[in-house]
């Protein structure tokens, strides 16, 4: 079986979705550094890969590549304990994967990505605070779900919880308070804990964090 490359960029909430789920499965994988503050994902190299410029990308063999975080996530997942086989589980699995990319993402991972990775919140005021309302208000519909809640479906671990982690543990850093949602903090706990765990800042190819 040839080894798995992901093309990453360390700081991304998306491409740690890939490297947490990859780590917790125990499937060996390259990680490759693609700096998309230097233009990287803009390259003929890279966009002969994912015609979008956008990383995660994941080769799962020679010349076969797959973009879209949830969808990879989707991918590695089939068969295993992190994607249920009841198509009404799976379809609910679905369901946050798809919320979190339009309802969660472009809001509480964008915030972050202009404060903390670009370091330009004062320039980008005026649009990080457009994306506070919506940002919140997926937090809302998240915390009143884990209310009763141990995970997101089927009281059991999935990538559903992966792709809500990714950027929510981390909202603190765009700007959002996560004080007022006593649920969702518990469930993160819940996440870290959970069996070969890696924080977002840890290259698991290499074993070190930054």
């Amino acid at each position: 079986m040839e080894t798995l490359r992901l093309y990453d960029f360390l700081p991304s909430g998306n491409g740690y979705k890939i490297r947490l789920l990859l780590t917790q499965m125990g499937m060996p994988f390259e990680r490759i550094e693609i700096n998309i503050l230097k233009g990287e994902t803009r390259t003929p190299e890279f966009l002969s890969k994912n015609p979008n410029g956008k990383i995660p990308v994941l080769e799962v063999a020679s010349g076969k590549y797959l973009a879209e975080s949830n969808a990879i996530l989707v991918y590695l997942s089939e068969y295993t304990e992190f994607l249920p086989y009841d198509r009404f589980l799976r379809a609910q699995v679905l369901q946050w994967l798809f919320f979190e990319q339009y309802s969660h993402e472009p809001f509480i991972a964008t915030s972050r990505f202009l404060t903390s990775i670009l370091g330009k919140a004062k320039e980008y005021h005026v649009e990080i605070e457009q994306k506070r309302e919506l940002g919140y208000a997926a937090l809302k519909v998240m915390e009143n779900h884990l209310i009763s809640r141990t995970f997101f479906v089927n009281e059991r671990y999935t990538i559903a919880d992966i792709a809500l982690f990714a950027y929510t543990h981390v909202a603190d850093e765009g700007g959002f308070n996560l004080a007022k949602f006593p649920a969702i903090q518990a469930w993160i706990e819940r996440v870290k804990a959970q069996p070969s765990y890696i924080s977002i800042t840890q290259d698991k190819s290499a074993n070190i964090t930054i």
